[in-house]
């Protein structure tokens, strides 16, 4: 089996203590995740498992010949040949195995003498090759290339034709191809949108390595790994199970942690004040220097920011009608052939939190901008309804946020009154703690900017928020605050994200969009990815599961509604009245249905156990008797059943 393993390894940068002490063991079959605040040093810890890094003591073991691969977080970058050429580079390893195992045959026919150690040494690395999955190269290749979201048309592009992120996932891929002992990924995540996220989940499911990776997509930790390290003020301590569960241990251990923290603020508090107000006077100057002393030599709680819980809502939504937002043939080309968008049509209603979906191209952002009036260079209309007052962000916003003035006076004069009390925990919430908030503008990187620009729009009264990434630069616990801050807001949401967990927790219908095509699904995430599902297993979808956006008509609400299977922007008003009517009577006898259905079950439920009574089972007329009721409802719950069926679609 192999391994990695550090005892009492401890890095320092300067005064701060990086890690101290810290004991780790990676193996074959390792799924770990490296938690800890932003700053914390997990960047850093990786790097010193990598062997990138060297630690100022401890202890390094590595079985020999355990290839561990390791991936940044970014920096990243490829040129100079075809990303099928850059690809095969994952595989140089085997290429040098190959290299030793023909330099054996050639000194085996030179050297007869030494033939029997010469044999075993070449059948040992003939079986590594083999183990490796070298021979199956090409095929490894295409696979992990397609699963993280690359077309076959891209094999025999340049390197250089891909954007920064598409870089990453280039980077991503080699790692994974090259099939190592132990990887370890910084943030594999931040490149990928949710189908290349999905595959990656099932690619290390089943990987029979081990691996340690930095992420901050709950879901995707949930579903790949079974125990946690959290690095804290330079210690580490394990915690089995998955993220989840990580988080239900650690906030009971951090409520004993508050109770001593809250504890000692208050002797601080007691010794500061003392010292100021008695510090001069002589009668009082040696007590003072005492408490001094004692404050001086005590051992500071600290909380991890990671798990303070912060809240915040936002300003009251502008009162708007029921009709939001009503898009009709909209119709979007780059190149004046391939259409990204066409004759898409939606209508949404006040209340819904409304996910666009699809793979990377599929107009997910241009669907966006149109719709908050960025992008005007489309065919169609669009028509809002009335009192409409539209936040949107994306990540251009960053280059709007420069100047001198700093993060705090920046927000300060944007922020309405009543929230300028709640700004300092706010900033913190969205990664700007202590002298973090008196950084100018113009020091902020882009990640930063971006941050600033989501809190700002937070902050403003608006009733329409739209939403393109907001996600991206931010921590779980961030992307907590920020999440249930939106399930609190009173207006609408449309938004992208390729944060299952966040979706999944927010979404409350899905558009889903194709280059050209677009299908509207009147329930959550869950139900979509059902739906998905079974699209993909060649079943066809009744019109109330899923219908394309231009003949669907949502409706407002949590609850998935059943669309109208005609347009009705098309028709007469009074025609519109009368569909309306139909579709609202419809629903009523869908619910009463269905209550009939629950109370037959109820029913069934109950004469299934007046059954396993021994009084009854016992005794042949009552049995029969029982038995007959049970399928007398039964048949009842089918006749509804059909008839739910018959209104439904």
């Amino acid at each position: 089996m192999a391994f990695v393993q550090f005892s009492q390894v401890s890095l320092a940068f300067g005064d701060r203590d990086i890690l101290k002490n810290v004991t780790i063991n990676l193996q074959t079959g390792s799924k770990v995740a490296l938690t800890g605040a932003n700053g914390s040093g997990k960047s850093t810890l990786i790097k010193v498992l990598a062997g990138l890094t060297p630690p100022d003591s401890g202890n390094r073991a590595i079985q020999k010949d355990c290839r561990v691969v390791y991936l940044p977080q970014s920096g990243l970058t490829h040129h100079g040949c075809t990303l099928k050429e850059e690809a095969d580079k994952a595989f140089d390893f085997g290429y040098e195995i190959q290299k030793q195992i023909d330099e054996l045959g050639t000194q085996l026919e030179s050297n007869p003498s030494n033939s029997e150690a010469l044999v075993i040494q070449q059948s040992d690395l003939i079986q590594k090759l083999e183990d490796s999955g070298w021979h199956r190269r090409e095929a490894a290749a295409e696979s992990v290339l397609i699963g993280l979201g690359f077309s076959r048309e891209d094999f025999t592009k340049n390197t250089e034709e891909f954007s920064g992120g598409w870089q990453m996932r280039i980077a991503l891929a080699k790692a994974l191809m090259q099939n190592p002992d132990i990887l370890l990924l910084d943030e594999p995540t931040n490149y990928l949108d949710i189908e290349a996220r999905n595959w990656l989940e099932t690619f290390l499911q089943n990987y029979n390595g081990g691996f340690l990776l930095v992420s901050h997509d709950r879901y995707f930790l949930d579903v790949t790994i079974n125990e946690v390290y959290e690095l804290f003020n330079g210690d580490l301590k394990r915690y089995p199970g998955n993220f989840s569960h990580y988080e239900k241990v650690r906030e009971v251990e951090l409520k004993t942690l508050i109770a001593e923290y809250e504890q000692q603020q208050q002797e601080i508090n007691k010794l500061e004040d003392f010292i100021t107000r008695f510090g001069y006077k002589a009668t009082k100057a040696a007590q003072a220097q005492e408490y001094q002393k004692k404050l001086d030599k005590m051992v500071r709680i600290e909380i991890p920011e990671s798990l303070k819980k912060i809240h915040f809502s936002f300003p009251p939504a502008p009162h708007a009608g029921r009709l939001v937002l009503r898009l009709k043939d909209i119709c979007k080309s780059y190149d004046g052939q391939r259409k990204v968008l066409n004759n898409l049509e939606l209508t949404v209603e006040n209340g819904q939190r409304l996910v666009v979906a699809g793979r990377n191209g599929a107009g997910k952002s241009t669907l966006l901008r149109i719709i908050a009036e960025q992008d005007k260079d489309f065919t169609g209309e669009i028509v809002p309804g009335a009192g409409i007052k539209i936040g949107y962000f994306s990540q251009d916003n960053a280059e709007t946020i420069k100047g001198k003035e700093t993060i705090l006076e920046y927000v300060e004069a944007r922020a309405p009154l009543e929230l300028i009390p709640k700004l300092r925990d706010m900033l913190g919430a969205f990664l700007f703690r202590g002298d973090d908030v008196y950084k100018s503008l113009d020091m902020l990187s882009g990640g930063e900017k971006s941050r600033v620009a989501l809190l700002l729009l937070l902050l403003s009264p608006v009733n329409l928020l739209i939403l393109d990434e907001p996600t991206n630069h931010l921590d779980i616990h961030s992307k907590d605050v920020l999440l249930e801050a939106l399930k609190g807001f009173g207006g609408t949401v449309i938004f992208v994200s390729h944060d299952r967990g966040f979706i999944e927790q927010l979404a409350t219908q899905v558009l889903h969009l194709e280059p050209g095509i677009s299908r509207y699904y009147p329930g959550d995430y869950v139900f979509y990815m059902e739906q998905m599902a079974k699209l993909e297993g060649g079943e066809s979808l009744p019109l109330s599961s899923a219908v394309k956006a231009s003949s669907a008509t949502p409706s407002s609400g949590d609850t998935p509604q059943h669309p109208d299977s005609v347009s009705d922007t098309k028709l007469s008003w009074e025609e519109q009245k009368k569909l309306e009517a139909e579709r609202r009577k419809k629903e009523k006898e869908i619910s009463r249905i269905e209550s009939e259905i629950q109370a037959l079950e109820d029913k069934k439920k109950e004469l299934e156990n007046k059954m396993a009574d021994p009084s009854v089972y016992s005794n042949g007329e009552k049995a029969k008797a029982v038995q007959r009721e049970i399928e007398e409802v039964a048949l009842k719950i089918e006749e509804f059943t059909e008839k739910w069926m018959e209104i439904s679609s």
